[in-house]
């Protein structure tokens, strides 16, 4: 059943983030029936620009989605803008992208790009223009009432607090999700009946290198740096190009005779697999920059938690460590000063991976999230 909407008194003007999808155009059509002041705004990411990539542009933001976001902001009698934000976001998401690599870990960049590319280049937007409040096209819900609370969408199958466990309480402050109430399939419904077009996403793991290409990028932007591949007893298997080019629980490419292996692990330049699929789940998963949207908690805490988006979430303690250390280096002054945080899970996570974020909850409320450190 679709939720009766309500009508604003006094009209407040919104900055829509408009990508051209079902989602955010019928977030459009619900602001206005709101009785919202609507802005459409369509920002322009970068891309690995590279004769080697695949794609030529970078595929959130093609100039056939934004054409389409324009052609719906038309529809509803709303302005639209495009918005350069390709610095915010090489900086943000593509420059993190491969330090990360670089530190041997595996990046998490929606998480970094929701937070400093998407809802910062919409924020700071939305300042220029006087505009009261900034929405977008995410299924999560937020909670004004005293304390701001980001909560889970009605449709948990596609909840995305996940991707926003990184936002300050600032930018949530100003934040609206129209979709919140809405199960996708009554999404559907509204565009239909508003007769909005549905394009099918294309799947595409990073927006800014196409999938064939990944490998060029990170042999032209991280480089080649060999070692060795070893079991877990020490037995040398064979040789890698760079750490980079492996994640904790891979089993494809690793290209050893007797397999199937699965890697398990990295020590200095060294790949370390195993073909015991169990020896890849773990308990304890340290945690660095924390990232709280309630009052940070003095201690031990009963939660819900995750290590990965498709991942179901489970029981476990978020606490602090008996150290003081956010990994990484023991010389670095980071190390001795920042409290360490852990999560203890009830029951073994497969494929902890250092880089990753690891983001937890109290029944329907997301509490923050934090990076892999293990």
């Amino acid at each position: 059943m679709i939720i009766p909407l309500k009508k604003m008194q006094n009209k407040k003007t919104v900055v829509l983030g408009m990508s051209g999808g079902v989602d955010s155009s019928v977030a459009l059509y619900l602001l206005k029936e709101q009785g919202f002041n609507v802005v459409g705004v369509s920002l322009k990411f970068g891309f690995w620009k590279n004769k080697e990539n695949e794609l030529k542009e970078n595929v959130c933001c093609s100039k056939e989605s934004i054409n389409r976001a324009k052609k719906v902001c038309d529809k509803y009698g709303v302005p639209h803008f495009v918005v350069d934000t390709s610095k915010e976001f090489k900086k943000a998401v593509i420059d993190y992208f491969l330090k990360t690599l670089k530190e041997n870990r595996t990046p998490s960049p929606c998480l970094f790009c929701n937070r400093d590319a998407k809802i910062a280049g919409l924020l700071k937007f939305a300042k220029s223009k006087k505009a009261d409040f900034v929405a977008t096209g995410h299924y999560a819900k937020i909670k004004k009432n005293g304390e701001i609370k980001l909560l889970k969408a009605k449709d948990k199958q596609k909840d995305q607090t996940y991707f926003l466990a990184l936002l300050k309480q600032e930018q949530l402050a100003k934040l609206i999700f129209p979709l919140g109430d809405y199960t996708k399939a009554e999404v559907y419904e509204i565009a239909k009946k508003q007769g909005i077009e549905h394009f099918p996403k294309e799947s595409q793991d990073l927006c800014f290198v196409s999938g064939k290409s990944m490998p060029k990028f990170l042999e032209k932007e991280v480089g080649i740096n060999p070692g060795k591949i070893i079991d877990i007893k020490g037995k040398v298997l064979g040789n890698h190009k760079g750490l980079h080019f492996y994640t904790i629980g891979q089993r494809k490419g690793i290209k050893l005779p007797g397999g199937p292996f699965w890697v398990n692990g990295f020590n200095g330049n060294d790949v370390l697999v195993s073909k015991n699929e169990k020896d890849l789940f773990k308990k304890q998963v340290l945690l660095s920059d924390l990232n709280f949207l309630i009052k940070k908690p003095k201690k031990s805490i009963q939660i819900e938690a995750k290590i990965r988006y498709r991942q179901e979430l489970s029981k476990a303690v978020l606490q602090r460590t008996r150290g003081s250390s956010t990994g990484g280096s023991p010389t670095s002054p980071r190390w001795a000063t920042s409290p360490r945080w852990e999560l203890v899970f009830n029951e073994l996570q497969r494929a902890v991976t250092p880089g990753q974020i690891a983001v937890f909850y109290k029944g329907n409320v997301c509490l923050g999230g934090g990076v892999i450190n293990n």
